[in-house]
């Protein structure tokens, strides 16, 4: 069925051709109607003045001209002054066309303009593009340096900027000098262009000349160096800036942002962010737009409106660019109804949309078919006078054309003259394409004909749309004369070129020449796609050449071109592996639009996508949609579901589906068991495991060393030493063949659970059988005796290790440190570490947690404090439960304002306090009989979802001892905590 679309506003007879000025002279003598005194028109010369302003400041171009022709045509002349606001007013909102004609009225009532007229249409003529009649005006006219600054700014927007360094020495003649604002543009030229290393040459050049760079100079080659991705160089200008005392301003920060974005560097943008604040700036809707466009552009809505959200919140009103930017990824996600609501809603807050709002719902409209839709908005915006530019004329072209209406798309293009644009190569092939479709190659050559012959440079798809044309019409012999012509001007052909000569060739039944041009096209590195690999196969099979089209399709389809169920599961497979599981789903859904049946393997993978994104409950209904389109779900299938329910959680529902699929017929593998046994294990329900496990070798499965270990990890977690070495000696009777990582793997769970006299008989086994034990095997050993609280043991095992040739890491020394952090014998740490020293290794984020906490525990102020900033200083990051340790230091010492400024500290640092946070700095402030302090940390400890323990309460009860303040107390933990 049909799609349709809401009603769209009404438009009342929008026009396409904006009101001309050009035959406004002939009016100038009165009207015989409407005299108006000589006394008062210059009342009313500033009455007319005044309504064409307020058109103009409301976008109605068609009623501020229709004023200006009644002014006129009564014969009113403004003053200069007004003529000149007038001019202005024109130019800045837009409508720059109209400028020069404007002028030239100027001119017949007061025969010449004074210099702000002359910038103002300098400035017009360079926003058209039409820089030789803006060097006109600047070398016939009286002008400053505000006139050159605007030429060079043409130049420079044309990417033309190296041209602008020539104006330097033509100032200089004509006695006109130079100011920061002509530098500045110089600059962004050379940066428009590319050339920011010549910009940087010319800076430095300038600066060793005595000047200083500004911070919009400095800006502008920060942005240079990201127009060209060299994020680090514009890094470097920053770093520059700092050094120079110059302060980075927020449009520093924003260009960094909105390039670190577009790379995909989002967490380096973040981490800018917070550079801003801590300068004392605050982000504007530029920088929250930024990210809001590049989570658009990944398709990632929900993290755009994420931003906009806290945008809104923050006090930041969005502009047309944010919104613009939702409603281009609401119709690129296919949710026009959404965009479509945004961008009225525009309206009704007073955010008047652009002409790329408008381009985002055209573009969609076209590709979705509904063309009179597309058309009726454009009509609307060019009704309210937006202004346009080639890349929504193209758009709209390329949807006329798509939609057949080659008479519409015509008109359109003709248009584009009016608009004071030239149509580039990308909307000349659009229209030639048009053109091609309709089998009118007269009218497509002649198109080429006039773009070889102008300044617009054909490419690689304008000359294949003519092939094509030629192609469909038989005349082979023409298209290659295109494709010769395309080469003499150095452009490559590429797959579509080749893909349509050869199924010419095929269907004029040349396959010989067919093939020499496929082999061509192979030698050139193009691989080919579905749609040659078609024309090749099928062109071979016509002509009767079976065998070599069947040697030809098994080589093209071993490197998987052709996409089918399987190329598409791999394709899928390959997403999810990389860690892109919303990729692999738009692809699911893409195959599920399409005619492609899907297979068992697709739907597997399909089956992935939603478990990965942690939707087991919507994976598994594909297990009804798979019978009820004849697919029989196979073990995959059953594995993955029951995987992703033991991950979320939900052991009782992955019983459920293993039972199901022996129910279907369906034996469970080796993966199966393997997956639901540590599963059980981990949920607590060791019973079932181990029934599991019996079940598992009365179907003869010999488990694996991974099986092991998978089994024992879980079983550590909650199960009992005995349970531990059952398991073990069960898997071995069924098959188990004992290696090192077998035995490592017995070892390390028995040293978890402090059996370090069974483990070290389990090391003497696994010696006996001439397997060597390495530094991984030592440490759990070492591990064993630390969690005993047996250091000496540990320290002497560890002795014998390195007297053994064993080489310790860092896992050996923060076992160690973490055993003499456990028995209060810290102070014994600097021997080790100097011996941690000599075997070239430094203190990692570990152990400095353990030497911060054993030194606070044992109350050494002084070189808690010390070990804290060196951890600190090297970048490292404590964990909350180190903080606690430092607090509760502090606490115990009756030194509450450290304690509050560690709490600060940790903040400050991203770490979060926890429940024994909160207990600890209540509990120093009660026995510091603070009542105010402790009662702001409980209402504190309460919104934060945590509860004071028993020791805290006595000590907030002990505080409010005091008569009076008892009765406070227990209102106050009633109304908190309801005791």
């Amino acid at each position: 069925m049909r799609k349709t679309f809401p009603l769209l506003k009404p438009l009342i007879n929008p026009p396409f051709f904006l009101l001309s000025f050009s035959s406004l002279s002939s009016f100038s003598s009165p009207n015989s109607q409407c005299l108006i005194p000589t006394s008062k028109s210059h009342l009313y010369a500033s009455f007319f003045c005044h309504l064409i302003h307020a058109y103009l400041n409301c976008s109605y171009l068609a009623k501020a001209t229709s004023a200006f022709y009644q002014m006129r045509s009564l014969d009113l002349n403004p003053p200069l002054h007004s003529w000149n606001l007038l001019l202005h007013k024109f130019n800045s909102r837009g409508f720059v066309s109209q400028v020069p004609v404007l002028y030239q009225e100027l001119l017949v009532c007061h025969q010449t303009g004074n210099l702000f007229t002359h910038n103002v249409l300098i400035h017009a003529y360079c926003k058209m593009g039409l820089l030789d009649k803006a060097l006109t005006m600047l070398r016939g006219v009286e002008i400053d340096v505000v006139s050159y600054n605007t030429v060079i700014w043409g130049f420079s927007q044309r990417e033309l900027g190296d041209l602008g360094i020539g104006f330097f020495s033509d100032m200089l003649k004509r006695g006109v000098g130079f100011d920061s604002v002509t530098f500045n543009t110089v600059i962004m030229g050379l940066c428009r262009k590319g050339l920011v290393h010549k910009a940087e040459l010319l800076v430095d050049m300038f600066c060793n000349g005595g000047a200083a760079l500004d911070v919009v100079g400095y800006n502008t080659l920060i942005y240079g160096y990201c127009k060209i991705s060299a994020v680090s160089s514009a890094l470097g200008v920053l770093e520059r800036m700092k050094k120079e005392e110059i302060e980075p301003d927020l449009i520093s920060y924003n260009t960094l942002i909105s390039c670190l974005c577009k790379i995909g560097e989002i967490e380096a943008a973040k981490g800018l962010i917070d550079e801003i604040a801590s300068r004392n700036l605050e982000p504007n809707v530029v920088t929250y737009t930024n990210f809001i466009g590049e989570f658009c552009r990944k398709r990632e809505l929900d993290e755009a409106f994420s931003w906009y959200n806290e945008m809104v919140k923050s006090g930041i009103v969005p502009d047309v660019v944010s919104i613009s930017s939702l409603v281009y990824g609401l119709c690129r996600d296919g949710q026009f109804y959404e965009a479509y609501a945004l961008f009225r809603e525009m309206e009704e807050t007073g955010i008047s949309p652009n002409h790329v709002t408008y381009s985002s719902l055209i573009d969609y409209l076209n590709k979705s078919g509904e063309g009179r839709y597309s058309s009726a908005i454009f009509g609307e915006m060019l009704y309210r006078v937006f202004s346009t530019d080639l890349v929504l004329f193209t758009i709209l072209i390329d949807g006329l054309l798509k939609n057949g209406k080659i008479n519409e798309a015509q008109k359109l293009f003709k248009l584009i003259a009016s608009f004071n644009l030239i149509p580039g190569t990308v909307t000349c092939s659009a229209i030639i394409d048009g053109y091609c479709k309709i089998g009118d190659m007269a009218s497509a050559e002649s198109a080429l004909s006039e773009m070889e012959k102008g300044s617009v440079i054909p490419n690689v798809v304008t000359y294949s749309s003519i092939m094509n044309g030629f192609v469909k019409k038989h005349l082979i012999a023409k298209a290659f004369d295109c494709l010769q012509a395309m080469k003499v001007r150095g452009i490559a052909p590429n797959i579509f070129t080749y893909g349509t000569l050869i199924d010419g060739l095929f269907k004029a039944k040349n396959h010989k020449e067919a093939l020499k041009l496929f082999d061509e096209m192979l030698e050139k590195g193009i691989k080919p796609n579905k749609f040659v690999v078609d024309s090749v196969f099928n062109g071979l099979r016509k002509n009767g050449k079976m065998t070599e089209a069947n040697a030809l399709m098994d080589g093209i389809l071993s490197k998987g071109v052709s996409l089918d169920c399987v190329n598409y599961t791999s394709l899928m497979d390959g997403l999810l592996k990389s860690g892109e599981p919303s990729a692999a789903m738009e692809v699911a859904q893409d195959v599920m639009k399409g005619n492609l049946l899907p297979d068992v393997e697709l739907y597997n993978v399909l089956v992935n996508c939603f478990c990965s994104l942690g939707k087991a409950n919507e994976a598994k209904s594909f297990l009804l949609e798979m019978r009820n389109s004849g697919v029989s779900p196979d073990c995959i299938t059953y594995n993955i579901l029951i995987s992703a329910h033991l991950r979320e959680g939900e052991a009782h529902k992955a019983l459920e589906l293993f039972d199901e699929m022996k129910t279907d017929g369906l034996r469970p593998n080796l993966i199966t068991y393997e997956t639901l046994i540590p599963g059980l294990f981990d949920a607590g329900d060791a019973d079932r495991a181990r029934n599991l496990l019996n079940e598992m070798a009365g179907l003869s499965f010999s488990p694996t060393p991974l099986t092991h270990r998978k089994v024992l990890r879980a079983c550590c977690k909650n199960s009992t030493t005995e349970i531990i070495i059952e398991v073990h000696e069960l898997l071995v009777r069924m098959g188990l063949l004992p290696d090192k990582t077998v035995y490592d793997t017995i070892i390390h769970s028995l040293c978890t659970h402090g059996k370090v006299k069974k483990a070290i008989q389990v090391l003497e086994e696994m010696k006996k059988r001439e397997i060597a034990p390495d530094t991984f095997t030592m440490n759990s050993i070492l591990l064993g005796h630390c969690n005993n609280g047996d250091i000496d043991k540990a320290l002497g095992k560890y002795h014998e290790m390195v007297r053994l040739g064993f080489l310790p890491n860092m896992a050996t020394y923060n076992t160690l440190f973490g055993g003499l952090e456990s028995v209060g014998r810290i102070e014994e740490a600097e021997n080790l570490l100097h011996e941690m020293h000599s075997h070239g290794f430094d203190h990692n984020n570990i152990t400095y947690d353990i030497l911060v906490t054993g030194h606070a525990k044992k109350g050494n102020k002084k070189e808690t404090i010390r070990v804290y900033c060196e951890m600190v200083s090297k970048g490292f990051v404590p964990k909350v439960s180190t903080y606690n340790a430092v607090i509760s230091l502090f606490s115990r010492s009756g030194m509450m304002k450290q304690a509050r400024e560690m709490r600060n500290e940790m903040e400050k640092r991203g770490v979060k306090p926890n429940n024994s946070t909160f207990d600890i700095l209540v509990s120093g402030w009660s026995r510091a009989s603070d009542g105010i302090e402790a009662t702001k940390l409980l209402k504190e400890m309460k919104d934060n979802g945590f509860k004071p323990h028993k020791s805290t309460l006595s000590l907030v009860c002990r505080a409010f001892s005091r008569p009076g303040a008892r009765s406070r107390a227990r209102k106050l933990l009633e109304k908190l905590y309801e005791i």
